[in-house]
């Protein structure tokens, strides 16, 4: 069974003050808004409406978590880059986003969402190379492949992995692709984070290429 299935909403914080008690592994999904985070939480889930998925960019204002049956959570955090949100509250999501990544505890890995489109802005690599000395791992997800030809989206597939082998620490970032309208993808990214959840219950090699992805074929 998967390590999503039953996720349950739990609560909606939108200050690190009012974070609940670090009680079970979590892991963070992150990205540009309107990158598709939220769709893809509800494909991992395999539900339609666990995660708010919204027309317009930037409306992820609070931190949201979503318990698994495991008791570990998944942790949907605000989207970034945004460009018509008030600088204010720009400087408010940010400051949200940092501390949780910064602070917490029992924060196990971090998925981040990059449109397959637009794949590797300044703002995302900025994310990794502010987290990465955390030491934790990062897997990228190429969302909305299903807009580009399997040609298109495996060339861009390897131009990310050559660039993250370029910038980023052998190892600690790993990368594939995902289609939330296809639900492509699921399974390479039900055994990356079970690997960080469940490491005692993962295979040998599971997640072991860190820059192979799960579908580039």
């Amino acid at each position: 069974m998967s390590v999503f299935q039953n996720a349950q909403f739990e609560l909606s914080v939108a200050h690190t003050a009012t974070l609940p008690p670090p009680v079970g592994l979590e892991v963070a999904f992150v990205g540009r808004s309107n990158a598709g985070k939220s769709s893809a939480i509800n494909t991992l889930t395999g539900q339609t409406r666990l995660a708010f998925v919204s027309r317009t960019p930037g409306r992820t204002q609070l931190i949201n978590f979503f318990r698994l049956r495991c008791g570990a959570a998944l942790v949907d955090l605000p989207g970034y880059g945004y460009a018509k949100v008030p600088e204010a509250v720009r400087r408010k999501w940010q400051g949200l986003l940092e501390r949780y990544l910064a602070e917490r505890p029992n924060l196990v890995g971090l998925v981040l969402i990059m449109d397959v489109r637009h794949p590797l802005k300044e703002l995302d690599v900025r994310m990794m190379e502010w987290f990465l000395p955390s030491g934790r791992p990062i897997h990228v997800l190429l969302t909305k492949s299903d807009k580009l030809s399997r040609g298109q989206a495996a060339a861009t597939l390897q131009t990310v992995r050559r660039a993250l082998r370029e910038k980023m620490p052998a190892g600690q970032v790993s990368v594939q692709l995902f289609s939330s309208l296809e639900r492509s993808g699921v399974e390479e990214v039900e055994r990356t984070v079970s690997g960080w959840l469940l490491p005692e219950q993962s295979a040998p090699d599971a997640g072991a290429a860190a820059f192979d992805g799960g579908n580039a074929k």
